[in-house]
Protein backbone atom coordinates (compact mmCIF):
# COMPACT_ATOMS: atom_id res chain seq x y z
CA UNK A 1 0.00 0.00 0.00
CA UNK A 2 2.70 2.50 1.00
CA UNK A 3 4.72 1.61 -2.09
CA UNK A 4 1.78 2.28 -4.42
CA UNK A 5 1.03 5.60 -2.74
CA UNK A 6 4.65 6.77 -2.86
CA UNK A 7 4.98 5.80 -6.52
CA UNK A 8 1.73 7.59 -7.39
CA UNK A 9 2.94 10.78 -5.68
CA UNK A 10 6.40 10.69 -7.28
CA UNK A 11 5.54 9.60 -10.81
CA UNK A 12 1.96 10.83 -11.29
CA UNK A 13 1.65 13.96 -9.17
CA UNK A 14 5.26 15.19 -9.42
CA UNK A 15 5.68 13.79 -12.93
CA UNK A 16 9.18 12.42 -12.42
CA UNK A 17 10.56 9.78 -14.77
CA UNK A 18 10.62 6.19 -13.56
CA UNK A 19 14.18 5.01 -13.03
CA UNK A 20 15.57 8.53 -12.70
CA UNK A 21 17.91 9.23 -9.81
CA UNK A 22 15.67 11.87 -8.24
CA UNK A 23 12.57 9.74 -8.74
CA UNK A 24 14.17 6.67 -7.15
CA UNK A 25 15.47 8.71 -4.21
CA UNK A 26 12.15 10.45 -3.57
CA UNK A 27 10.18 7.20 -3.92
CA UNK A 28 12.50 5.54 -1.40
CA UNK A 29 12.17 8.48 1.00
CA UNK A 30 8.37 8.65 0.96
CA UNK A 31 7.86 4.89 1.19
CA UNK A 32 10.31 4.29 4.03
CA UNK A 33 9.20 7.37 5.97
CA UNK A 34 5.55 6.29 5.98
CA UNK A 35 6.33 2.65 6.76
CA UNK A 36 8.81 3.31 9.57
CA UNK A 37 6.85 6.09 11.30
CA UNK A 38 3.63 4.07 11.36
CA UNK A 39 5.50 1.01 12.63
CA UNK A 40 7.09 3.12 15.35
CA UNK A 41 3.75 4.65 16.31
CA UNK A 42 2.00 1.30 16.70
CA UNK A 43 4.80 -0.68 18.37
CA UNK A 44 5.90 2.05 20.78
CA UNK A 45 2.29 2.52 21.89
CA UNK A 46 1.92 -1.22 22.55
CA UNK A 47 5.24 -1.43 24.41
CA UNK A 48 4.39 1.66 26.47
CA UNK A 49 1.03 0.14 27.37
CA UNK A 50 2.80 -3.05 28.46
CA UNK A 51 5.33 -1.01 30.42
CA UNK A 52 2.52 0.49 32.51
CA UNK A 53 2.04 -2.93 34.13
CA UNK A 54 5.69 -3.07 35.28
CA UNK A 55 6.68 0.06 37.22
CA UNK A 56 10.12 -0.05 38.89
CA UNK A 57 8.78 -1.02 42.32
CA UNK A 58 6.78 -3.97 40.97
CA UNK A 59 9.73 -5.12 38.87
CA UNK A 60 11.96 -4.91 41.93
CA UNK A 61 9.59 -7.07 44.00
CA UNK A 62 9.41 -9.73 41.26
CA UNK A 63 13.19 -9.93 40.89
CA UNK A 64 13.82 -9.99 44.65
CA UNK A 65 12.04 -13.37 44.86
CA UNK A 66 14.25 -15.07 42.26
CA UNK A 67 17.59 -16.81 42.79
CA UNK A 68 20.69 -17.11 40.65
CA UNK A 69 20.41 -17.74 36.90
CA UNK A 70 16.60 -18.03 36.92
CA UNK A 71 16.65 -14.50 38.28
CA UNK A 72 19.17 -13.45 35.61
CA UNK A 73 16.96 -14.83 32.84
CA UNK A 74 13.80 -13.22 34.22
CA UNK A 75 15.62 -9.93 34.83
CA UNK A 76 16.90 -9.84 31.24
CA UNK A 77 13.41 -10.58 29.87
CA UNK A 78 11.84 -7.90 32.07
CA UNK A 79 14.54 -5.50 30.90
CA UNK A 80 13.45 -6.06 27.30
CA UNK A 81 9.75 -5.72 28.16
CA UNK A 82 10.26 -2.61 30.30
CA UNK A 83 13.07 -0.65 28.66
CA UNK A 84 14.52 2.22 30.65
CA UNK A 85 17.11 4.57 29.21
CA UNK A 86 20.66 4.45 30.48
CA UNK A 87 20.11 7.71 32.41
CA UNK A 88 17.76 5.78 34.71
CA UNK A 89 20.45 3.22 35.60
CA UNK A 90 21.67 4.81 38.84
CA UNK A 91 18.29 5.24 40.61
CA UNK A 92 17.21 1.80 39.38
CA UNK A 93 20.42 0.24 40.66
CA UNK A 94 19.98 1.86 44.07
CA UNK A 95 16.31 0.88 44.26
CA UNK A 96 16.93 -2.75 43.30
CA UNK A 97 19.91 -3.28 45.59
CA UNK A 98 18.21 -1.51 48.50
CA UNK A 99 15.16 -3.70 47.92
CA UNK A 100 17.11 -6.94 48.22
CA UNK A 101 17.55 -7.89 44.56
CA UNK A 102 20.84 -9.85 44.11
CA UNK A 103 23.58 -7.77 42.51
CA UNK A 104 24.03 -10.11 39.53
CA UNK A 105 20.28 -10.15 38.84
CA UNK A 106 20.20 -6.37 39.06
CA UNK A 107 22.93 -6.10 36.44
CA UNK A 108 21.12 -8.50 34.09
CA UNK A 109 18.15 -6.12 34.15
CA UNK A 110 20.26 -2.99 33.80
CA UNK A 111 22.24 -4.45 30.88
CA UNK A 112 19.26 -5.65 28.85
CA UNK A 113 17.00 -2.66 29.52
CA UNK A 114 18.95 -0.02 27.55
CA UNK A 115 20.71 -2.52 25.25
CA UNK A 116 17.59 -4.02 23.62
CA UNK A 117 16.04 -0.79 22.38
CA UNK A 118 12.37 -0.88 21.35
CA UNK A 119 12.96 1.65 18.57
CA UNK A 120 15.78 -0.49 17.17
CA UNK A 121 13.52 -3.56 17.32
CA UNK A 122 10.83 -1.79 15.28
CA UNK A 123 13.30 -0.49 12.69
CA UNK A 124 15.10 -3.82 12.36
CA UNK A 125 11.81 -5.70 11.97
CA UNK A 126 10.50 -3.28 9.34
CA UNK A 127 13.73 -3.03 7.34
CA UNK A 128 15.58 -6.34 7.81
CA UNK A 129 12.88 -8.83 8.83
CA UNK A 130 12.30 -11.03 11.86
CA UNK A 131 15.52 -13.07 11.60
CA UNK A 132 17.88 -10.12 12.08
CA UNK A 133 15.56 -8.75 14.77
CA UNK A 134 15.63 -12.09 16.60
CA UNK A 135 19.45 -12.14 16.45
CA UNK A 136 19.56 -8.61 17.88
CA UNK A 137 17.20 -9.46 20.75
CA UNK A 138 18.83 -12.84 21.40
CA UNK A 139 22.33 -11.36 21.49
CA UNK A 140 21.24 -8.65 23.91
CA UNK A 141 19.57 -11.21 26.18
CA UNK A 142 22.63 -13.49 26.16
CA UNK A 143 24.97 -10.62 27.04
CA UNK A 144 22.66 -9.50 29.86
CA UNK A 145 22.15 -13.01 31.29
CA UNK A 146 25.81 -14.04 31.12
CA UNK A 147 27.07 -10.65 32.29
CA UNK A 148 24.76 -10.61 35.29
CA UNK A 149 25.53 -14.24 36.14
CA UNK A 150 29.29 -13.60 36.08
CA UNK A 151 28.93 -10.47 38.21
CA UNK A 152 26.83 -12.45 40.69
CA UNK A 153 29.45 -15.20 40.93
CA UNK A 154 32.21 -12.65 41.56
CA UNK A 155 30.50 -11.69 44.85
CA UNK A 156 31.03 -7.97 44.41
CA UNK A 157 28.50 -6.90 47.03
CA UNK A 158 31.31 -5.88 49.38
CA UNK A 159 32.33 -3.17 46.92
CA UNK A 160 28.89 -1.54 46.97
CA UNK A 161 28.94 1.49 49.25
CA UNK A 162 27.08 0.97 52.52
CA UNK A 163 24.88 4.03 52.05
CA UNK A 164 23.28 2.41 48.98
CA UNK A 165 21.66 -0.23 51.20
CA UNK A 166 20.39 2.46 53.55
CA UNK A 167 18.77 4.71 50.94
CA UNK A 168 15.00 4.84 50.54
CA UNK A 169 13.81 6.25 47.25
CA UNK A 170 10.15 6.22 48.23
CA UNK A 171 7.25 4.71 46.37
CA UNK A 172 8.20 4.99 42.70
CA UNK A 173 4.85 3.59 41.55
CA UNK A 174 2.57 6.43 42.69
CA UNK A 175 2.62 8.14 39.27
CA UNK A 176 2.02 4.93 37.34
CA UNK A 177 -1.49 4.20 35.98
CA UNK A 178 -3.74 1.71 37.73
CA UNK A 179 -6.83 1.42 35.48
CA UNK A 180 -7.24 0.71 31.75
CA UNK A 181 -8.06 4.29 30.75
CA UNK A 182 -5.04 5.61 32.63
CA UNK A 183 -2.82 3.01 30.97
CA UNK A 184 -4.02 4.14 27.54
CA UNK A 185 -3.27 7.77 28.44
CA UNK A 186 0.15 6.73 29.76
CA UNK A 187 0.92 4.86 26.53
CA UNK A 188 -0.30 7.80 24.44
CA UNK A 189 1.88 10.27 26.36
CA UNK A 190 4.93 7.97 26.23
CA UNK A 191 4.49 7.42 22.48
CA UNK A 192 4.21 11.16 21.88
CA UNK A 193 7.33 11.81 23.95
CA UNK A 194 9.45 9.11 22.29
CA UNK A 195 8.37 9.97 18.74
CA UNK A 196 8.90 13.65 19.49
CA UNK A 197 12.52 12.91 20.34
CA UNK A 198 13.41 10.52 17.52
CA UNK A 199 11.42 11.61 14.46
CA UNK A 200 14.05 14.15 13.27
CA UNK A 201 16.73 11.42 13.44
CA UNK A 202 14.47 9.01 11.55
CA UNK A 203 13.65 11.52 8.80
CA UNK A 204 17.29 12.60 8.52
CA UNK A 205 18.55 9.03 8.31
CA UNK A 206 15.96 8.10 5.68
CA UNK A 207 16.89 11.21 3.68
CA UNK A 208 20.57 10.19 3.72
CA UNK A 209 19.54 6.67 2.77
CA UNK A 210 17.42 8.02 -0.09
CA UNK A 211 20.37 9.99 -1.49
CA UNK A 212 22.56 6.88 -1.29
CA UNK A 213 19.82 4.78 -2.87
CA UNK A 214 19.22 7.14 -5.77
CA UNK A 215 22.62 8.63 -6.51
CA UNK A 216 25.42 6.32 -5.31
CA UNK A 217 26.27 3.57 -7.83
CA UNK A 218 26.18 0.01 -6.52
CA UNK A 219 29.66 -0.81 -7.80
CA UNK A 220 31.12 2.10 -5.82
CA UNK A 221 30.07 0.66 -2.46
CA UNK A 222 30.89 -2.91 -3.46
CA UNK A 223 34.34 -1.81 -4.60
CA UNK A 224 35.26 -0.10 -1.33
CA UNK A 225 33.09 -1.80 1.29
CA UNK A 226 32.24 -5.18 -0.21
CA UNK A 227 32.61 -8.48 1.60
CA UNK A 228 35.80 -9.33 -0.30
CA UNK A 229 37.77 -6.36 1.00
CA UNK A 230 39.82 -6.84 4.16
CA UNK A 231 39.38 -3.19 5.08
CA UNK A 232 35.57 -3.24 4.74
CA UNK A 233 34.87 -3.54 8.49
CA UNK A 234 37.46 -0.92 9.61
CA UNK A 235 36.13 1.42 6.91
CA UNK A 236 32.56 0.91 8.12
CA UNK A 237 33.65 1.67 11.69
CA UNK A 238 35.40 4.89 10.62
CA UNK A 239 32.35 5.99 8.62
CA UNK A 240 30.07 5.17 11.55
CA UNK A 241 31.95 7.31 14.10
CA UNK A 242 30.77 10.71 12.80
CA UNK A 243 27.33 9.27 12.02
CA UNK A 244 26.75 8.14 15.61
CA UNK A 245 23.44 9.37 17.00
CA UNK A 246 21.08 6.59 18.02
CA UNK A 247 19.38 3.53 16.55
CA UNK A 248 16.76 5.65 14.81
CA UNK A 249 19.44 7.63 13.01
CA UNK A 250 21.72 4.77 12.01
CA UNK A 251 19.64 1.71 11.11
CA UNK A 252 17.92 3.21 8.00
CA UNK A 253 21.35 4.20 6.64
CA UNK A 254 22.72 0.71 7.31
CA UNK A 255 19.74 -0.78 5.48
CA UNK A 256 20.39 1.37 2.42
CA UNK A 257 24.09 0.52 2.39
CA UNK A 258 23.31 -3.21 2.59
CA UNK A 259 20.77 -2.94 -0.23
CA UNK A 260 23.55 -1.40 -2.32
CA UNK A 261 25.82 -4.38 -1.66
Amino acid sequence: MFNSISQYIVYNIFGLTRGSKLGSALDFFLYDTAKILILLLVIIFLISFLRSFFPPEKTRKILARKGEFAGNVLAALLGVATPFCSCSAVPLFIGFVEGGVPLGVTFSFLISSPMVNEVAVVLLWGLFGWKITAIYIGTGLCVAIIGGFVIGRLKLEKWVQEYVYQMHLGDADLAYPKVFKERLEYAKAATKEILGKIWPWVIGAIAIGAVIHGYVPEDFLVRYAGAGNWYAVPLAVLIGVPLYSNAAGVIPIVYTLMSKG
